[in-house]
């Protein structure tokens, strides 16, 4: 068991001298008669006399070449190290089967599945090893679950192929803790303790040169798919369509460890923009399939200068978000993030390519150019009236919207601060504390689509008269309303309830003062005790 696990890839082969138990085949005593001669002699027992007098010749026959067996320890040398360090070779004389053979008995995994890539490379220089890494077909169940609580890495340490350790951390980082294979340097030293090499300066620069092999071997993976295809040109495309194997392999990818290169993108900086390039969502154009940054790009209109993006809880739902309606119309993409993560994400996220990103369902949404400097002027009365009706919701300003197209009204948030879909996020979080929280709310601001007829009879009606409650009711409930389109959770539901059942009854012609009507809890108790004593006088 050292042996296999510390010494497997030596050069050098080791034996060891092993006992092991054979059967062997010896002639039968005749003085002791073997387990099978005594059965026959029970048997033949029970026959008659007769039978026995007549094979007592044939039985002196057969005892004489009878044989009996009996186990014998041997002792022999066994080779122990029999599989080859492939990384010893030249990448170029190993074969994908070898490759496959390998990645299975150094990950265990037993499925017939081949890894989804791998890369073999010699790194030289003041640092020098070999190393083998491997991308899995599938993800462990719980990669994410304990992700910064456990320090567990897939990378074997080698040094001059003898075995050191399977936990150096320090070899990836925990984004690429998927990742399985190994590493052999004959630069680190091996007379000295796990805490000292742990130490070594040679380490670091171990990892950086892993990272960026990494990397290239999963970007590697995306060039080689045909489905990632479509931006290139056709002659590339016909090229690669022709391996059918590698179809739809970056999507398997990225369904599996697509959050992992998410978390990269939060945690690493130096390879920030490299994991950017290897992101994929989908968007308003992108008809299902999964896009990347740089094909959002080469579809950009002439003049958008902003990359833009909404995050939510799934794509049906963002689909028919009033945010995009204007955006639609004018024929601009919009990607679409539904994980969780996402939020975090584009905190970290800022830019690519010299393109900024831009949240719609945040201000400082810029979609062209707009004169509304004269709608402003034309809705100045509504807009600081309807500031002032929603004092107390906290709302930090009204103002007209270039977003909408359908919609009477939506409800955006402050640029830094949370999006109605982060607000969410935190809200649910086991440990969260709501004191906290309210520091880092973004600014709620309510835009108005000066073109709905709901907001020009609303401006009619409080140029009018601005003290009507029913004008002020319907404000109120028209806030709310968007409050909750926009994806935010409503403070006061019952408030809003009661709200809704106003206008039914106003639509319905009902009379706000009507009454429901008493229910006599007397009668009916009494009715049940009288139906009760009938029956039991009827069973009696």
């Amino acid at each position: 068991e050292l042996v296999k696990k510390y010494s497997e890839f030596i050069n050098f082969p080791i034996y060891i001298w092993a006992s092991k138990e054979v059967d062997v085949e010896v002639p039968a005593d005749e003085d002791e008669p073997s387990d099978e001669e005594e059965t026959s002699d029970s048997s033949s027992s029970e026959e008659g006399e007769d039978e026995d007098a007549e094979k007592s010749e044939d039985d002196d026959a057969e005892k004489k070449s009878k044989t009996k067996k009996v186990k014998e320890t041997t002792y022999k040398w066994e080779l122990l190290n029999d599989v080859k360090a492939i990384w010893l070779r030249s990448p170029k004389e190993v074969t994908d089967e070898e490759y496959t053979k390998f990645y299975h008995s150094l990950a265990k995994d037993f499925s017939d599945e081949k890894p989804l890539a791998w890369s073999h490379f010699t790194a030289e220089g003041d640092v020098e090893f070999k190393a083998v890494l491997f991308v899995p077909p599938k993800a462990p169940q719980d990669l994410y679950e304990s992700y910064y609580n456990t320090n567990k890495a897939n990378l074997k340490l080698y040094v001059r192929r003898v075995f050191i350790s399977e936990e150096f951390d320090e070899l990836l980082p925990k984004y690429l803790s998927f990742l399985k294979g190994l590493v052999d340097s004959d630069t680190l030293p091996l007379n000295v303790s796990r805490e000292m090499l742990q130490a070594h300066s040679s380490l670091k620069t171990i990892k950086k040169k892993l990272i960026r092999k990494a990397l290239d071997m999963i970007r590697k993976i995306a060039e080689e798919d045909p489905d990632e295809s479509s931006g290139k040109d056709e002659k590339e495309v016909e090229t690669s369509g022709d391996d059918d194997e590698k179809k739809g392999q970056y999507t398997k990818f990225w369904n599996e460890f697509g959050k992992s290169i998410k978390l990269g993108i939060i945690e690493d900086a130096t390879n920030r923009n490299r994991l950017a390039k290897l992101l994929r969502f989908e968007s308003t154009k992108s008809d299902g399939k999964l896009t990347s940054l740089d094909q959002y790009i080469s579809r950009m209109k002439s003049g958008q200068k902003d990359i833009f993006y909404i995050t939510g809880t799934s794509k049906e739902q963002l689909e028919k978000s009033p945010f995009l309606e204007r955006l639609k119309k004018k024929n601009y993409e919009v990607i679409f993030f539904t994980d969780p993560v996402d939020e975090y994400l584009m905190q970290y996220l800022m830019d690519y390519e010299g393109k900024q990103f831009q949240n719609v369902s945040k201000e400082g949404l810029k979609i062209g150019k707009e004169k509304n400097k004269e709608l402003k002027e034309s809705f100045k009365e509504l807009t600081k009236w309807w500031k002032n009706a929603l004092a107390s919701d906290n709302v930090d300003e009204v103002k007209i919207s270039n977003r909408l197209d359908n919609t009477p009204c939506v409800v955006v948030t402050s640029k830094y601060g949370w999006s109605a879909n982060m607000e969410r996020i935190m809200q649910s979080q086991t440990l969260s504390d709501s004191s906290k929280q309210a520091y880092m709310r973004g600014k709620r601001i309510l835009e108005i689509n000066p073109r709905h007829p709901i907001i020009k009879e609303l401006r009619e009606r409080v140029a009018k008269d601005s003290e009507d409650e029913g004008v002020k009711q319907t404000a109120q409930l028209i806030y709310q309303t968007a409050l909750m389109e926009s994806g935010f959770n409503l403070p006061e539901p019952k408030d809003f309830a009661s709200r809704i059942y106003s206008s039914v009854k106003s639509s319905l012609n009902i009379s706000p003062d009507a009454t429901i009507e008493d229910d006599d809890d007397v009668e009916e108790t009494e009715t049940e005790s009288e139906t009760k004593d009938s029956a039991v006088k009827d069973e009696l």
